[in-house]
């Protein structure tokens, strides 16, 4: 009876630490330490929250530039059902998604570079990403400069001013957040 107790006492005391001290430090930690990012990194403009630095939006409009393909269950960009489509390459389905993938894309860009840059054709694992490269970012230029009346110049200026660099080179490639750059061109259309 006494080890029963003991190993009551212990189940019981490691319940408090783990499942009521250690989440309450972590949480209150966070919003101390990192209050943005805790809450959820969120873009607002004035009152209205716009979205979330850390997860992609299904931009489909001509005059916006589309992120990375999201093969989230349901609906793009859905937070919920994070994951990818889970399709091995030697797939047919695969295949038949990236061909349909490209034949869009040609088909919205007819002025862009023939060779369609690779992250714009696959779902990355969460299917939530936020980010594009410069490159791929760059692609889209001429459509959405076209569809927003802008010059070419002006839209490239306003990615360079978008890019984030990694701390040291080594450690990433340059990004440019998609949700962010699409609101900063419906800023300057405001102006």
């Amino acid at each position: 009876m006494k080890l029963l107790r003991s190993a009551f006492l212990l189940l019981l005391m490691m319940t408090l630490i783990t499942g009521g001290l250690y989440p309450l430090a972590a949480t209150a930690l966070g919003q101390w330490l990192f209050p943005d990012q805790a809450n959820g990194s969120l873009i607002r403009q004035g009152d209205s929250v716009r979205g979330s630095r850390l997860i992609g939006q299904n931009f489909t409009a001509p005059g916006y530039f589309h992120g990375r393909p999201s093969a989230t269950a349901d609906a793009p960009y859905n937070p919920m059902a994070s994951g990818g489509s889970n399709l091995a390459a030697s797939n047919p389905a695969l295949d038949n998604a990236v061909a349909a993938r490209i034949g869009q894309l040609r088909a919205e860009n007819p002025q862009a570079d023939a060779a369609v840059p690779l992250e714009l054709i696959t779902a990355s694992a969460s299917g939530l990403d936020n980010n594009l490269t410069p490159q791929a970012t760059g692609w889209q230029v001429p459509r959405v400069a076209q569809a927003r009346g802008l010059s070419a110049d002006a839209v490239r200026q306003l990615i360079v001013e978008h890019t984030t660099r990694p701390l040291v080179s080594v450690t990433g490639q340059p990004m440019v957040n998609i949700v962010e750059l699409n609101l900063a061109l419906d800023a300057l259309k405001d102006n």
